[in-house]
């Protein structure tokens, strides 16, 4: 059974920083592309960044380009994504997705 575990949310002044992991078990880690997508209320979920299984290659929304980073951690089966000079609009609850299973999401909240 595939779970997925995020944590490191919470609430941080404009400016500041995060960073969210996401913990797997019960899956072929290694060889997985994983994600990070995000859902503002109101709004659609959108994915936010996306890694390879390599690890080699990443993409970003373009509204988090330069400030977000997503990273792979194979031996810990876990993805982070560090969250670098946050602005109000990124308050969203975060959900990481590793080979179509999705996390229960966890909420970060932007706000001075």
């Amino acid at each position: 059974q595939v779970q997925l575990l995020e944590s490191g949310g919470g609430l941080v002044q404009p400016g500041g920083s995060l960073r969210l992991s996401c913990a797997a078990s019960g899956l072929t880690f290694s060889w997985t592309r994983m994600s990070w997508y995000r859902q503002a209320p109101g709004k659609a979920r959108e994915l936010v960044a996306g890694i390879g299984s390599t690890g080699g290659s990443t993409d970003y929304v373009d509204s988090v380009k330069g400030r977000f980073t997503i990273s792979r951690d194979t031996a810990k089966s876990t993805v982070y994504l560090q969250m670098n000079s946050l602005k109000p609009e990124d308050t969203a609850v975060y959900y990481c997705n590793i080979g179509g299973a999705w996390g229960k999401g966890i909420l970060v909240t932007v706000s001075s």
